[in-house]
């Protein structure tokens, strides 16, 4: 289980299986709720009485109190229960879990580059001192061994041109924004779309925060328009009825990312549809038809601009919608980006496999 000690809640390893099955089943029912505690409680009170969860021993009454007392759960204003912190970040570390397995958390910032120099994360490689170089940064061994052969060990002395440093790969900080679509097509046909990316979302959010603490990660969605919302509503994002302006989210991420001293940046962008809506003054221009060439030049210009200030583009196609396949490659080549088609069971393994991958360069 995660995050929780039970010695002083429960004292029967049978009472504590049966309150684990629960709170797992719990957390990913609060995803398809979008955190509404009476719903999610109501749906497992469904369930457990097809599949018999509980028991006499303990039942749905004793696991609502128990997520009372450990804080899982809360009142708002109303009086109402809802999610909370403690809950939400069991949440990002159930999506984690789930999502990209166990992960071991490693040092700040490590996003190894491809230059070699005094950085944080040592090589095998060492090179001649220079003034300068930090001397916590000596290769003794190399050093020793020059010294014994430039001088003999008869009349041992160290200099200078001896000394060599340990090189080590120098390592950088990554500043990512992260699009979700939220039109209507997530959910369209009967197909949940957005639990799913919802999911990864969560996962790449406390992957990022456990293992890469210095990186950035802002996360916005996209429908007719486009805003940014926190990590803490993320469970809780609902699809609308909405067109996909993909303008309005990739100009939102790139005056984000601006603001940002960092100069390692990235764009991932989860959606199943193709542009369909752009804006113009206060009025929407809409076509769900083929590919629309006026909102697509719009789209495929921002793709130019993020390509022409370094900001690469990743898309996660979770369709294979061709109208859809058609636009990403003209957009991924016009960014000089990447894309990914996957099916929603491959998507956080594609969005995990190309953060780690993506080694970042030294300005």
């Amino acid at each position: 289980m995660i995050g929780f000690r039970f010695s002083a809640f429960f004292e029967d390893d049978k009472i504590k299986a049966i309150y684990d099955n629960l709170l797992k089943l719990f957390q990913e029912l609060l995803l398809y709720t979008n955190g509404n505690i009476t719903e999610t409680l109501s749906w497992m009170t469904q369930i457990d009485q097809q599949y018999k969860i509980t028991d006499e021993s303990y039942g749905m009454a004793d696991f609502i109190q128990d997520l009372i007392d450990q804080g899982m759960i809360e009142q708002n204003e109303n009086n109402h229960f809802v999610p909370s912190r403690k809950s939400e970040i069991a949440l990002r570390k159930k999506a984690l879990k789930d999502v990209f397995g166990e992960i071991k958390k490693s040092k700040k910032g490590n996003h190894n580059t491809k230059f070699n120099g005094l950085g944080d994360e040592p090589t095998s490689n060492a090179k001649p001192y220079e003034y300068g170089d930090p001397v916590d940064k000596l290769a003794m061994t190399n050093s020793l061994k020059n010294a014994q052969i430039n001088h003999g060990i008869d009349d041992f002395y160290l200099l200078n041109e001896d000394l060599e440093v340990q090189e080590s790969l120098l390592q950088s900080q990554m500043s990512t924004v992260l699009m979700i679509d939220i039109s209507h097509s997530m959910i369209l046909y009967g197909e949940d779309r957005i639990t799913p990316a919802k999911r990864v979302a969560l996962a790449l959010a406390e992957y990022i925060r456990s293992r890469f603490p210095k990186d950035t990660l802002d996360i916005i969605v996209f429908g007719n328009d486009a805003w940014q919302i926190e990590l803490k509503d993320l469970p809780y994002l609902e699809v609308g009825p909405y067109h996909t302006n993909t303008v309005a989210g990739l100009e939102l991420a790139m005056d984000i990312l601006k603001k940002s001293r960092n100069p390692n940046k990235q764009i991932f962008m989860i959606t199943d549809g193709k542009p369909t809506c752009i804006k113009k003054g206060k009025k929407y221009y809409k076509n769900s038809y083929g590919l629309d060439r006026k909102i697509i030049s719009r789209t495929l210009t921002l793709a130019a601009i993020c390509k022409k200030i370094h900001i690469p583009i990743t898309t996660f196609m979770i369709t294979d919608d061709p109208y859809l396949v058609s636009f990403v490659e003209e957009f991924t080549k016009v960014n000089q980006g990447k894309a990914f088609y996957s099916s929603l069971q491959g998507l956080g393994d594609y969005v995990f496999r190309d953060y780690k991958n993506n080694k970042n360069r030294r300005k």
